[in-house]
Parts: structure tokens; sequence; C-alpha cells
């Protein structure tokens, strides 16, 4: 999307960040912290983990939204967190960190190389539009299981949900008038726990760094993957499809960067927020030049996360599973729908169906998760049955030059360095060449 007018934080955007603000409470952070616990890491370390992996995320985040005027959403990898905990066993924690740091280097590095940029061009985007359909599919059917299991608190707010959008109104945002009603319902049952409001400042004392040649074989590659092929497809991809030019290598870059920075702390690598830029990105966050606001918004709830990790897992403890399960479905429901009408509108209609139902489906093998396997599933589908489709938008050509095309290269560079040197051309004559090759393009 080219730079144009500057929008103002619209309620749509105010709350979408709200929305996402309550997404990190409910989703990621309680499984960061039931890792840590598995992990066997003490209070110190789990807090320090917690503050540096949502601080760096949400400074990088409203750092580069306000830049490009568009929703980045930099937060951590839950893939990449459930990955660790799954091998914590064969690692010492000292171990993990080193293998964490050699994977920001890695990324950063890559990143700078361009092969961000070049991995979201191998992969049409009707397919990666059905992967993420399929990715966020278990946050709506959970709205529904939740709605299910506690029907006055699911009930309430999908009540106020559907009201606000009867409405029409763009001052009557629909997902905080789910999270309103379903406050209320929640308030009326008696719900809410008593909470401590104690609160201590996070620990910043680095932790200790080993490298194992083990774990940076069996940990550093996978982490690298998910974050610049994984991450990047997932939510920059969606950004693309909203009409966003988005900025790939400065968003690889700054997620290497993070990484980095995570590590120095004992965190793990950064990523782009899949559930995140389903919120803050989506079509409940309002007009497309006003979005990035909900990103700000949603980073600084994010760096309040870091700063008080403990009392806000306190305060979400007290609130029923129900009441999140419900505000997150509901929060990411319009972009589900956008992004499979997108996906299967299209030409590549069957490779993108297959990529969303791997992707909606829990599977695993080799070590990578249904997301990847989508992408590697919807592509071969297409290739197969969506031909014309794939040769008339296959965008990663210009990357990947053929043989031919590499020897014809070979050869003019041998050519032109067999060559005898001429003397270099005065000013003049530089100026006239200049002029009559604008003059034939014209």
């Amino acid at each position: 999307m080219r730079r144009g007018r500057r929008a103002g934080a619209g309620p749509e955007a105010v709350s979408a960040g709200l929305a996402a603000g309550l997404f990190f409470a409910f989703a990621p952070l309680p499984v960061q912290v039931a890792v840590a616990a598995d992990m066997g890491l003490s209070e110190t370390e789990a807090a320090r983990w917690i503050f540096v992996v949502w601080a760096t995320g949400a400074v990088a985040s409203a750092v580069m939204s306000v830049a490009y005027r568009q929703p980045i959403a930099i937060t951590w990898s839950i893939l990449g967190l459930l990955y660790l905990g799954s091998v914590a066993g064969d690692h010492s924690f000292e171990e993990l960190v080193g293998a964490n740091l050699v994977a920001g280097v890695a990324i950063l590095a890559l990143a700078l190389a361009g092969v961000g940029e070049r991995v979201m061009r191998l992969v049409p985007l009707p397919i990666v539009l059905g992967m993420f359909a399929g990715s966020v599919l278990e946050f709506v059917t959970g709205a529904v299981t939740a709605t299910a299991a506690d029907g006055l608190v699911g009930g309430a707010a999908i009540g106020g949900y559907l009201a606000a959008r009867a409405a029409g109104s763009r001052w009557v945002p629909p997902v905080a008038v789910a999270v309103a009603c379903g406050v209320a319902a929640v308030a009326a049952g008696g719900g809410i726990a008593p909470v401590d409001l104690g609160w201590s400042a996070p620990p910043l004392a680095p932790p200790g760094i080993a490298f194992s040649p083990d774990a940076l074989l069996t940990v550093s590659p996978p982490l690298v993957v998910m974050a610049l092929a994984l991450g990047n497809i997932q939510g920059l991809g969606y950004l693309g499809a909203q009409g966003y030019r988005v900025p790939v290598n400065a968003v690889s870059i700054a997620v290497g960067a993070g990484s980095i920075a995570n590590a120095l702390l004992g965190g793990h690598q950064a990523s782009v927020g899949r559930g995140t830029t389903a919120i803050v990105a989506g079509p409940d966050a309002g007009p497309v030049a006003g979005r990035h606001w909900a990103s700000v918004i949603a980073s600084v709830l994010a760096l309040g996360i870091a700063l008080a990790a403990g009392l806000v897992v306190a305060v979400v403890g007290a609130l029923p599973p129900s009441f999140v399960a419900v505000v997150t479905g509901l929060a990411v429901l319009s972009t589900f729908q956008d992004s499979l009408a997108r996906a299967l509108g299209g030409a590549m209609r069957t490779g993108a169906m297959t990529a969303f139902l791997v992707a909606a489906t829990p599977v695993s093998a080799a070590g990578l998760g249904s997301s990847t396997w989508a992408l590697v599933a919807g592509v071969a589908v297409s290739l197969a049955v969506d031909r014309q489709a794939t040769t008339a938008s296959r965008p990663s050509s210009a990357f990947i030059p053929s043989s031919r095309a590499v020897r014809s290269a070979l050869a003019r560079w041998a050519s032109a360095a067999a060559a005898p040197r001429s003397p270099a051309p005065s000013r003049s004559a530089l100026a006239s060449s200049n002029e009559a090759h604008a003059d034939s393009g014209r």
C-alpha cells in the first residue's frame, strides 16, 4: 500500500488493539508459563524470559508499524516455544540459550541477504491464505466449544458481537461489545476470583550460555525455519493480501535482531505473530490506512505484560477460560472469513483448499507442524491440478535462474573479461550517451 494521507486511530483500531492485548494475555502467555514450568525454570528465569520476549516484540512492532504505517505484529513463535519444551530434556538450559543465540544470528544474516523476501515469493498467495485460514480455524472452533460449555458467557459475548455487526456503525466495534458483554456475564455469574495485585520488577541479569554441537544441530535450524519461512509466510502473507506493500526484508531483519536480544536474556526466537496479525490487520480493525494503530495499541499492552508478567498471569487466571476462547474466536472471525474467501475465489482453489485442510488438522511429521506441510501439500496439488494457474502466477522465477541463463551469463562475463580495455570516456561523451539513451526510451 502506498503511503498517503495519515489516518488516526479509529474505534475499530482501538477495539482490535485491545482484543489483541486480551489474546496476548489469554493465549500465548499461559502457554509460555506452562512450558517454563515443564522445563524446570526458576521463577527468576521464567520472569526474565517472559520480560524479554514480550518487550522486544512490543518495541519492534510499535516502531515498524509507525514507520511503515502497517499493522506489523512481531511477537514470538508459540511453535518454537513448544519445540524448545519438547527438547528441553535433552539439553541444559544454558545449551538452549546458546542454540537460540545462534538461531538469532542466522536469522539476521539470512535477512540481510534478502532471503526473507525470496521465501515470501516462493509460495502463491492463494496457498498462503488457505494455510492461514486453516491455522486460525482452531480459534474459531474454540469459541464454539467454549460457548457450548459455558452458555452464559459465550452466549452474551456472541450476542453482543452479532448485535454490533447488525448495527453496522464504525463507532460500535463488534469485538469491543463482545468483550463488554462477556465481562458483564462473568461478573454476573460470580466467575472472577480474587487477585493478588502485588508487583515486582523483572530481573535483567543475563543467563549462562553454552554452545553444544548437538543442540546447535538439532535446535537452531528448526527455529530459523519457523521464524523466516513459516512466521513470515503466515503473517506477512496476510498483510500483502490486505493490499499492503510489506517491507519483508526490514521485518525479517527486525525479527533477527529481536531474536538475538531475546537469547541474550534467556528468551527464544522472535517471529511475526500469526494470531496477532489476524486481529490487528483484519477487516474488524477498520480502514486499511489506520489499522497500524491497532498494532501500536497491542504493542503497548504487550509491553505492559513484559513489565508486569506475574500480575498479568494472576489476572488471567482469575477469568474463566470460556471467556478467553470466545473473545479470541470472535476477534479472528472476520479475518478467517476474508482469508478463506480470497483463497477459494481464484483459479488455484484446489491447492488452496488442500492447504486449508492440512493446516486445520493437528498433524506433525519430521519435526514440522501442519502449517508447514500445508504449504507443501497445497503447492504440490496445485502443480498437479491447477497447472495453468500456477504457471501464470509463478513469482519465484526471477529468483531461480535456469541453467541456460547461468551458462549464458558466465559466457558474457568471460567475454567481457577477455576483451581489451578501452580508454575511459570523457564527461562530455558520457553526457551525450546518457542524453541519447534517454531520448531512445521516451
